[in-house]
């Protein structure tokens, strides 16, 4: 009888782990997939792409200057600001807080953008 106990045991015990591994892999699982830690930006023909960026917080984002002519990338709550950025050269900011920063070039003020941190 108690071998019986115990073959019963390890055997729930086995069903139990393996539905748990499964429950933990599978797609519709409450776990969270981690979030990117980097995003990009690229400047080129006058614009920012994407216009406006979506990070969780801890994100670092990075613009590089793909146009020809030289740009800047300026947070307008003066929370950020690049140097000027010549062709292939890069900026990158990390956004600890969550909210809405908007910037543009301070060389093209019609050029603008945005980083809304969640």
């Amino acid at each position: 009888m108690i071998r019986k106990t115990v073959w019963i045991v390890s055997l729930l015990t086995t069903v139990t782990v393996a539905a748990l591994l499964l429950s933990a892999a599978s797609p519709g699982s409450s776990a969270k997939a981690p979030q990117p830690t980097s995003a990009e930006v690229k400047v080129d023909n006058f614009s920012f792409a994407p216009a406006s960026l979506t990070v969780a917080a801890g994100t670092t984002v990075t613009w590089t200057n793909r146009d020809d002519i030289p740009h800047t990338v300026v947070s307008t709550d003066k929370v950020f600001k690049s140097k000027v950025l010549d062709t292939d050269e890069k900026f990158s900011f990390t956004f600890d807080k969550a909210g809405t920063y908007p910037y543009f070039c301070s060389v093209h003020p019609k050029m603008t953008g945005s980083v809304v941190v969640q």
